[in-house]
């Protein structure tokens, strides 16, 4: 369990048909939250992140926190005023209800875990909110696939979240980010281990999946970066190096990650439009009423710039560039530049 909290939900109706008769959140807070419950914040992680945003490895937490240097004391997300909450998302494989949860009978979902949507992993949010007795949120910051929640609460519910931060994200997947995204899902599904998405308890499909983090890790890294730091260097096992690399980052997935929950969330991730069902993305857009910061990486090749343009444009606000040879995991490695526009949101 380590530092993770539960909340069992009752049943779950999905947009896209079916519900889930009972979803479990696991979730982690810092600080305290006020009285009137004003100085609460929501942090949504990223693909294959979890509620671990800050703490080190060890029982119950696989990896270090994923953004410590933006919670604690004095930090961004001061803890000494802030109520900071960050949930595993739905279909996610780290104590939240997901593909390797047990159905009702007994045994994993796996293949028979519905589709669910950005819309369905907000409405679990806002139950966990409601429980924690949080109408409003002073902000709600994600990058990535954290971005497209962070939105979703802004036009779904707008008179919940007072700021919004935006990061490194889109407000509609394009063709380029689903034809990657569906490739990754064709290497889990080929791993002859994926059973048709009903594998036994135990290793899974992790080749399959170790190929799909190699397909998104080129996307999460820039060009000029891995000339940098590999270029055509070739080690003294054989093996080029920048291949070497990826191979390490994909065997550190596979330990961790559920396969099952690897292709639920993308498929979510594929699904995403903000405009959909509210007139387009413009329309959508023009719902919400939070004071925003929005922000992209000058080499994010995976949600280029102009993607979060087309947000900032439309809520009117300047989009912030954070500078970084890192492509798109400059959300995560800038900390200081990102914790600079976050400290912005918060003072205005």
């Amino acid at each position: 369990m380590g530092d993770r909290r539960f909340l069992d939900l009752g049943p779950l109706q999905l947009e896209r048909g079916g519900t889930l008769p009972g979803v479990r959140v696991a979730y982690e807070t810092w600080g305290t939250l006020a009285p009137d419950a004003g100085n609460a914040v929501l942090v949504e992680h990223a693909l294959t992140g979890d509620s671990h945003v800050v703490g080190a490895a060890g029982p119950g937490h696989a990896t270090a926190g994923w953004w410590p240097s933006l919670v604690g004391p004095g930090a961004p997300l001061d803890t000494d005023e802030l109520f900071v909450v960050c949930a595993n998302v739905l279909g996610g494989c780290q104590g939240t209800t997901g593909p390797s949860s047990a159905a009702p009978d007994g045994a994993p979902w796996g293949s028979r875990f519905p589709a669910v949507t950005v819309g369905d992993q907000v409405a679990v949010e806002a139950a966990v909110a409601d429980a924690l007795g949080i109408g409003r949120w002073r902000a709600v910051l994600g990058g990535s696939m954290g971005g497209m929640r962070a939105l979703e609460w802004a036009v779904s519910r707008p008179e919940r979240v007072a700021g919004l931060f935006f990061l490194a994200s889109g407000a509609v997947a394009s063709a380029d980010q689903i034809g990657t995204q569906t490739t990754q899902q064709a290497a889990v599904r080929s791993d002859p281990a994926w059973a048709g998405g009903d594998y036994a308890p135990g290793p899974g499909p992790v080749s399959g999946l170790g190929i799909a983090r190699r397909i998104a890790h080129l996307t999460y890294r820039s060009d000029l970066e891995l000339g940098a730091r590999f270029g055509n260097h070739v080690q003294d096992d054989g093996r080029f190096a920048v291949a070497s690399y990826l191979e390490h980052h994909a065997t550190k997935l596979a330990a961790r990650f559920d396969a099952g929950s690897y292709v639920v969330l993308t498929e979510a991730m594929n699904g995403w439009d903000v405009g959909r069902g509210r007139g387009g993305v413009p329309a959508a857009l023009s719902r919400v009423s939070a004071r925003a910061v929005v922000a992209g990486v000058d080499t994010d090749r995976l949600y280029p710039l102009a993607q979060q343009q087309q947000v900032a444009d439309a809520l009117g606000v300047p989009l912030r560039v954070v500078p970084s040879p890192y492509g798109h995991d400059g959300f995560l490695l800038e900390t200081e530049a990102v914790g600079v526009l976050v400290r912005e949101l918060l003072a205005s």
